[in-house]
């Protein structure tokens, strides 16, 4: 579709934002992208003042849907206890807090639980706050954590002695990520670059023992990524013999052992990384397991034995020659994860046909013989199952985490020598619409090129069959699957009879990785056909009805809704675009923006001509003209780092200027909150109801009195 440049619209009533705002110099509005111009702030004030102006008929329906949500669910939440070495620790939120309070005891002394970490008092101060990461020393006398209190995902370190020491400062301006190192007294931390990139790994030795407050040496650099496209993490293997850093891109990675009790040797290469080879490395004493897409597009599972690793040398030649096939690649299914115990391996897979995952159980002797292989079973199919913590390395009582469209979360104990399966917790819910009165449905769509595009879709059992007002999900990118998920707030749409449903385009991962990439770089288009195939096909299926479809998209989700609309605009009667990538040529060229390079392996590097093209072709901003796009309700944050908030800006103003929308397009602006919205569950909550109220009378359901 041949992009046209924006119009004045002179009907524009002289209140509006972009009437008064407007530069005819600058047709795009690029302007915006000046943080620091007043005018900027001053924009997107006046834009959330005229939503607040037309939003007003609907705040009496947005307290209604934020309070009958509330009434749904259990406020007061404890959390699953968890025995470690020396204590069981667990997290306890009050009914009318926002964060949750932490709590231990030693094992065995449920009488003695004290406090020791109160976050619900920390974030009373903030207008945002948010916890990045939670670590526990070995001895479990020291915890540390990291904070971010602006919403840019920079943090903070603190570090206090258990139960009740004063919390300290260590570091700032850091990465989330933390991992104590076995020797008790060492800190792994991550650090930016000038893009946000993580580039760099870091260790912090600490003076603990008895000395308060801490101690700490000046921080000393373990690994270096300088690839721009390239970003680093690590973790710890569950046998805690192992420090593992990984360098990748969105389809390389290369891993660095580190002794785990020995943090300052220096890393050891595992194996020299190859453009488009993906390895996960996992440890048993004796062996490390080797996940990895080299010659096996949808991954195999190989052995190798450690002393092959740790006395390997540079000179020697490529130790992948040492592997040993465990689990071959397979057409039909993709390997997503190992986890590695003392008795074997518990492997994640996904099937190619069904969309499904499963969680499968392999024990292995002491020759690496299988002498068990077996599936778990499924609450129901469509379903998410997944391993949930477990700290221990020689346990042989797996949990699980199980959910679905109608099953609420439910955490499941499976023990492997009995096969008993018992029910630890599951989320509580209240009021008169129960998962009994729901029912899920799976379609098949078929897209342009005759590909089979799975639909998901939930609604109350007595309204099935009948064709209803439907909010269609999407999003599309990254590989990233949508497995079914249990929302109670959902369950204020689905009791007013909107069926919800879910699009499992390709460029996702629910098919495996032929799936995700069938929808990136050059195949990307595929993703937005098959959107509106999945639309279309909820239509000729009966489910929805054809002029009451609304559909949603956040971030990625939001390039995939905003494409759809520019190839069919009619195809919806409205549209929530949450922190949408909209302006996605122009912020792909501009390599300065954070994680921009990283990006290149998802959606291509302009510098290519090819590749700036096929960009261009799609890119919602790029590629606006006079159509009817539907009513449109766009939100952003203005620390946002991942998504700026000028993008949806741009496309509220430009989309404004065109005048040719079929109802109001409305900007929102959080203006103290980043890419994940309000950090409180609280306001997230409310600003969950405003959404849903839109989206009610977006339907037609609910309608706005002035």
């Amino acid at each position: 579709m041949k992009a046209q440049p924006p119009r004045h619209n002179s009907s524009l009533p002289s209140t509006s934002p972009v009437a008064r705002f407007r530069r005819p110099e600058d047709g795009d509005w690029h302007w915006l992208e000046q943080r620091d111009d007043p005018e900027v702030t001053a924009f997107l004030e006046a834009a959330n003042r005229e939503f607040a102006d037309w939003f007003a008929p609907l705040e009496g329906l947005v307290e209604r849907l934020y309070h009958g949500h509330l009434a749904r669910r259990e406020l007061a939440v404890h959390g699953l206890r968890t025995p470690l070495d020396h204590y069981t620790v667990w997290s306890e939120i009050a009914t009318h807090a926002d964060y949750p309070l932490w709590w231990r005891h030693p094992n065995g002394q449920e009488d003695a639980a004290e406090c020791f970490l109160d976050l619900e008092e920390r974030s009373r101060a903030q207008d945002f706050f948010e916890i990045g990461d939670m670590a526990l020393s070995p001895d479990e006398e020291w915890l540390a954590w990291t904070e971010d209190t602006r919403g840019d995902e920079t943090f903070t370190l603190y570090l206090k002695r258990l139960p009740a020491g004063e919390p300290v400062m260590l570091l700032d301006e850091i990465g989330p990520e933390l991992t104590w190192a076995e020797d008790g007294y060492t800190l792994l931390f991550t650090r930016y670059d000038t893009t946000q990139r993580p580039d760099s790994i870091w260790r912090l030795p600490l003076a603990i023992g008895g000395v308060f407050p801490p101690a700490a040496d000046e921080p000393v650099l373990i690994l270096r990524e300088d690839d721009p496209e390239f970003w680093v993490g690590f973790g710890k293997t569950r046998s805690r013999e192992w420090l593992i850093l990984e360098s990748a891109s969105k389809d390389t990675s290369e891993c660095h052992l580190l002794p785990a009790r020995s943090p300052a040797s220096p890393p050891r290469l595992f194996r020299a990384r190859e453009r488009g080879v993906e390895v996960g490395v996992d440890h048993r004493p004796g062996h490390f397991y080797v996940l990895h897409n080299r010659n096996a597009p949808h991954f195999c599972l190989e052995v190798v034995d450690e002393w092959r690793i740790t006395e390997f040398s540079a000179l020697d030649a490529d130790p992948s020659v040492h592997w040993r096939p465990l689990i071959a690649h397979r057409k039909d299914a993709t390997l997503e994860g190992i986890d590695a115990f003392a008795w074997g391996l518990v492997v994640t897979e996904r099937d190619h046909q069904e969309a499904q995952v499963h969680v499968r159980v392999i024990e292995l002797d002491g020759a690496l013989s299988i002498h068990r292989d077996e599936r778990l079973p499924l609450p129901e199919t469509p379903c998410s199952l997944s391993l949930g913590d477990l700290p221990h390395f020689d346990t042989r009582c797996l949990h699980l985490r199980e959910e679905s469209f109608t099953l609420p979360v439910s955490w499941i104990t499976h023990d492997l020598d009995s096969g008993e399966r018992r029910l630890l917790k599951q989320q509580a819910l209240h009021g008169d619409l129960t998962p009994d009165h729901l029912v899920c449905e799976r379609l098949w769509a078929i897209a342009h090129d005759g590909e089979r595009i799975p639909v998901s879709v939930v609604m109350r059992a007595d309204l099935a069959g009948h064709p209803l007002p439907t909010l269609l999900y999407g999003y599309g990118a990254y590989g990233e699957v949508l497995d079914p998920w249990f929302s109670i707030a959902r369950l204020e749409l689905l009791a007013r009879g909107v069926a919800f449903a879910v699009a499992h385009v390709r460029g996702g991962g629910d098919r495996g990785e032929p799936w995700y990439l069938a929808g990136k770089l050059e195949h990307k288009e595929n993703s937005f056909r098959d959107f509106l195939a999945a639309r279309n096909a909820l239509v000729e299926a009966g489910i929805s009805d054809g002029d009451r479809i609304t559909a949603y998209g956040a971030s990625a989700g939001g390039l995939l809704v905003g494409a759809s609309l520019n190839l069919a605009p009619e195809a919806f009667c409205a549209a929530v675009l949450d922190v949408p990538f909209v302006d996605v040529l122009r912020t792909m060229e501009n390599p300065d923006l954070p994680l921009t390079t990283a990006e290149y392996t998802e959606w291509g590097n302009p510098d290519d001509p090819g590749a700036r093209k096929r960009i261009r072709d799609y890119s919602p901003l790029d590629n606006l003209s006079a159509q009817p796009w539907p009513t449109v309700f766009l939100q952003g944050s203005w620390h946002d780092t991942r998504v700026p908030y000028w993008e949806p800006a741009k496309l509220y103003a430009r989309l404004t200027e065109l005048g040719t929308a079929r109802g109001p397009v409305m900007l929102r602006t959080d203006m103290a909150a980043g890419h994940g919205g309000a950090s409180g569950r609280f306001k997230a909550w409310h600003d969950n109801a405003r959404q849903d109220a839109y989206i009610l009378w977006s339907l037609g359901v609910e309608s706005r009195d002035e």
